[in-house]
């Protein structure tokens, strides 16, 4: 046998499975970014804000948080699709940029091709409320209720049409066979408003925001959009206990340029998943009216395979366009 191929056989075996462990070992060498392509104050901001700060207190280098604002949350998509794929500028995407602006936008980038998913942060499910008005108190009552008025109810879509809300009230209505209008919003403060005052009658939206009004009595919960009953309110049933499979929210993840090193995907993913746990953390979720996920960084770019092509056939189907 050649020594020269032997020697360069025998060197790729010690360095290949070196280069990992190094990797990881030596990352971070600077400061962290963590794009948000909203405005602060939001979800995404808050999150970002408050995993940052422990990554921070644990390995000793800064992590900056950057509002990066503009189409939709696509702008800061893009910025970091096209950085150093070295995992020290990464973004945190919600359901919106993560599986349903592929079928609204034409897009500088790919989803999937050109991120690297590392963890999905948080999740935080939807409530399916109506106004007072509405003689339902059951997701069955409801379907009744909206076949016998059928297309006299109007759904209010709290962040604009093609918004995750929005599609909830479709996959509700399809699967149910119902039939409403939609109202469109530019904020959840007004379709709520709406909702309490009886000028719309349905509403897929955020636990944070809802919740409140439904404690005070100025609006009914019927159902919650997770897989499973929320403790906050362990009378509620979950949609998929009539719709199975029925699954819709807030999913923030958090994403690095393709091509980013294994090693140093793992290793992030590692510490999200351990700063997810922490009692203090879990807290301050539950009070975003959030839960971590567990989803390994596979699971999350299967997710993403599944629903984007999902989001499409409904965005198609309901001829569903952003004018």
């Amino acid at each position: 046998m050649n020594k020269s191929f032997l020697f360069a056989a025998l060197a790729a075996v010690l360095i290949t499975p070196m280069a990992p462990a190094w990797a990881q070992a030596t990352y971070p060498t600077k400061p962290i970014k963590i794009v948000v392509p909203f405005p602060a104050g939001g979800t995404s901001d808050v999150l970002a804000r408050i995993f940052g700060q422990k990554i921070t207190e644990s390995w000793g280098q800064a992590v900056v948080v950057e509002n990066r604002p503009g189409s939709s949350g696509n702008l800061g998509a893009d910025v970091v699709a096209k950085s150093a794929a070295d995992g020290h500028t990464l973004v945190l995407m919600d359901v919106g940029n993560l599986v349903i602006s592929p079928a609204l936008f034409k897009l500088p980038f790919n989803v999937e091709k050109d991120f690297a998913p590392v963890a999905m942060v948080a999740y935080s499910p939807h409530l399916l409320a109506v106004s007072t008005k509405v003689p339902a108190n059951t997701p069955a009552e409801l379907v009744a209720y909206a076949k016998s008025q059928k297309g006299k109810l109007n759904y209010a879509v709290a962040a604009g049409m093609g918004s995750a809300s929005h599609l909830a009230g479709v996959m509700y209505a399809q699967r149910n066979g119902i039939e409403w209008g939609y109202v469109p919003y530019k904020g959840g403060a007004q379709a709520i408003t709406d909702l309490i005052g009886g000028q719309v009658d349905v509403m897929f939206n955020g636990m944070v925001a809802t919740y409140p009004h439904v404690k005070a009595g100025k609006i009914k919960l019927i159902a919650i959009s997770s897989t499973k009953r929320n403790a906050q309110m362990p009378e509620t049933p979950t949609v998929s206990e009539s719709l199975p499979g029925f699954l819709t929210g807030s999913f923030q993840g958090l994403l690095a340029p393709a091509g980013t090193p294994k090693a140093v995907i793992d290793k992030l993913h590692a510490e999200i998943q351990r700063i997810a746990a922490l009692p203090e953390i879990k807290e301050r979720l539950t009070a975003l009216g959030a839960e971590p996920s567990g989803m390994t960084p596979d699971q999350f770019a299967q997710w993403m395979r599944l629903e984007i092509p999902a989001m499409a056939k409904i965005v198609k189907d309901e001829k569903i366009t952003l004018e």
